[in-house]
């Protein structure tokens, strides 16, 4: 349990990937702070289940991650209660499905907001503990969306491409400071929010379910399968190791050979 004494602050983790990203680190010792909305009663038990795997602390937090005031909130409540954050991680995300010449402009904002400003606050914010020890992880949870495009995503794109920006921004100013910030770009990962989009998608594009999927989801990966979260959790695992310092600024596929070049 090579993070024993670590905080880790995940956004969106109440499911799909941000849960897996929790789990993974509990097993190794950390105390989790998850991030993210849902029933109350699949939240407590989430939080019991990673506080038995860590032996460690798990809270709990729905800091809303377009709102820079609760960011820097539960950024205070974490270093309050599990002395900071040592690593984190901004996974949160939504997604809406449409043309860019009827996409609402108030769900663009949104999404950037979430996906792109909350990212930025987070990381500001929590940059000055990392610093005083000396040690520190960034990872964005970027897509195959942050080099590539698709149709009736703009928002999502965007965000994406953003965050990919500016987390290797992020990477050269903090070189030197035993903190390291890389992206995970998963292709299309079997969660809620990729479920969630294929009503849209089937809509948008007069689809049955299975086209969305055949078609549309996996028609550009080459392994023509959905990537699980735990594979994707594995590689944050591996990102938070000593053995991986020397990594930072990097965007890693997890994407079934979706991006080859």
């Amino acid at each position: 349990m090579f993070l024993k004494g670590k905080t880790a602050l995940i956004t969106g983790a109440t499911s799909g990937i941000g849960a897996a990203y929790a789990a993974a680190l509990a097993a190794e010792g950390a105390a989790i702070m998850i991030n993210g909305f849902g029933n109350a009663d699949v939240i407590a038990a989430q939080l019991e289940a990673l506080s038995k795997a860590s032996g460690a602390k798990a809270l709990h937090s729905d800091a809303d991650m377009s709102d820079a005031v609760a960011i820097n909130a539960m950024v205070a409540m974490c270093n309050g209660e599990l002395g900071g954050a040592d690593i984190v991680i901004n996974n949160a995300g939504i997604q809406h499905v449409e043309a860019v010449e009827t996409f609402p402009a108030e769900k663009w904002r949104t999404m950037m907001a979430i996906m792109l400003d909350g990212p930025f606050h987070l990381m500001q914010a929590t940059i000055p503990h990392m610093k005083a020890k000396n040690w520190g992880r960034f990872i964005a949870t970027a897509s195959a969306h942050a080099t590539v495009a698709s149709p009736n995503k703009s928002a999502y794109i965007a965000a994406k491409h953003g965050v990919l920006g500016l987390t290797k921004t992020v990477a050269l100013e903090l070189a030197q400071t035993g903190i390291t910030a890389n992206c995970i770009s998963p292709g299309y990962v079997w969660t809620p929010l990729v479920e969630n989009q294929i009503p849209d998608t089937m809509k948008t594009r007069e689809m049955t379910r299975d086209q969305v999927i055949n078609d549309v989801l996996l028609a550009a990966i080459p392994q023509k399968k959905f990537v699980m979260p735990e594979q994707v959790a594995a590689l944050v695992v591996f990102l938070c190791r000593d053995e991986a310092s020397a990594i930072t600024g990097a965007n890693l596929s997890v994407d079934g050979g979706w991006t080859v070049q």
